[in-house]
C-alpha cells in the first residue's frame, strides 16, 4: 500500500511534532483536534520550529513553505477517514484513545491503516477494540519529534505483514531509525527509561541526594545530557506516573511501584515544564528546585 495522505489526531506537543516531520517528508497532513486554539498554536509552533531549521540549513525557505502548505487543520474527526494512514496522538488514556477509534470507525476507507503513538499501552488490546486489528499497530515517536531520530514500531498480535511494512516505509521516508518492540508494557524505551526516572525520584524521596545533586550525578557521572528529574519534568510527571502504573499493572512486579513522591507531585498539579513547576520551578529566569 502506498501512503500519501495522513491524519494526525491531537495537536499537542507530540501531534504537532509528528505533523511537522511528515509534512517535510512530503505527506499531505490533516491535523485534527477538538480545540481550535490548540490547532492554531500547533501551526504557529510548527512554523517557528521550521524557521529554526531554515536558519540551520536543515531545510530551505521553499521547503518550509511547501511543508506548511501540506498541513490542513480540522476539528471534525470524520474528515480523517479518507486518509491512507491515521496516527492517534491524543492523551495517554486508554479510554480516550478507544473512543477516538470507535468514533472514527464508520468513516474509514477499507484500506486505511490505524496507528497509535501510545508510549506504553497494549497495542493488541487497542486493536481488539477496532474492526480492523490486522490494520492496526503502534507507531511511537520520541519527543521532541523533529529532533529525535528513533521511532518504535509495535505489532499487535493480529497486525498483518502488509500493515507493518507500509508503516515501516513511512519511517524510512522520514529518514528516522526504526526499532521493533514486542507488545509488552512500556515497549523498549519506556520499559528502561521510566523506571530509571522513578528510581531517581525514590533517591530524592529517601534523602539520598538533593534534586541538583541527583541530576548532576547522572549528567557528569553517566554522561546523560539531562538529569533524570529534569527529564521527568520535560516528559511530564503525569505521563511518567501513567507509564509506571501501566508497567506495575501489566507486569505485576513490585519493582515497578510508582514512588509515592511522584504520586504527590501529580496530585499537587506539579506536572513539570508544561505547568512551570515540577521537580524544578520554571517561573523565574533560571530553573530552581521547587522544594
Amino acid at each position: 500500500m502506498t501512503i500519501e495522505t495522513i491524519g494526525v489526531i491531537g495537536a499537542g506537543q507530540m501531534g504537532s511534532g509528528i505533523a511537522h516531520v511528515l509534512a517535510i517528508a512530503g505527506y499531505e497532513i490533516s491535523l485534527m483536534d477538538v480545540d481550535a486554539d490548540r490547532l492554531a498554536a500547533a501551526v504557529a509552533k510548527i512554523g517557528k520550529d521550521m524557521d529554526r531549521q531554515v536558519m540551520r540549513a536543515v531545510i530551505t525557505e521553499e521547503g518550509r513553505a511547501l511543508a506548511l502548505a501540506r498541513i490542513r487543520t480540522t476539528m471534525k474527526l470524520p474528515e480523517l477517514g479518507e486518509s491512507d494512514l491515521v496516527i492517534e496522538a491524543a492523551t495517554e488514556k486508554e479510554a480516550v484513545k478507544q473512543k477516538i477509534f470507535d468514533d472514527l470507525a464508520e468513516h474509514l476507507r477499507p484500506e486505511t491503516i490505524l496507528t497509535t503513538n501510545t508510549s506504553s499501552l497494549s497495542i493488541t488490546r487497542l486493536a481488539g477494540g477496532t474492526s480492523r486489528p490486522e490494520q492496526f499497530m503502534g507507531l511511537h515517536f520520541m519527543n521532541p519529534v523533529p529532533v529525535m531520530q528513533l521511532i518504535e514500531l509495535i505489532r499487535g498480535i493480529a497486525t498483518s505483514k502488509e500493515t507493518f511494512e507500509a508503516v515501516r516505509g513511512v519511517v524510512d521516508r522520514l529518514g528516522k531509525t526504526a526499532v521493533v518492540s514486542e507488545d509488552y508494557p512500556g515497549f523498549i524505551v519506556n520499559r528502561i527509561l521510566i523506571p530509571m526516572i522513578n528510581e531517581a525520584i525514590y533517591a530524592l524521596y529517601e534523602g539520598v541526594g538533593s534534586v541538583i545533586d541527583i541530576d548532576r550525578s547522572m549528567k557528569l557521572g553517566a554522561n546523560h545530557p539531562m538529569g533524570p528529574l529534569e527529564l521527568a519534568d520535560f516528559i511530564g510527571l503525569d505521563t511518567c506516573l501513567a507509564i509506571m502504573n501501566v508497567l506495575h499493572d501489566g507486569l505485576a512486579d513490585t519493582k515497578y511501584r510508582p514512588c509515592p513522591l511522584l504520586v504527590k507531585y501529580v496530585e499537587a498539579g506539579w506536572l513539570g515544564r508544561k505547568v512551570t513547576r515540577g521537580f524544578y520551578d520554571y517561573r523565574g529566569d533560571t530553573p530552581v528546585p521547587s522544594r
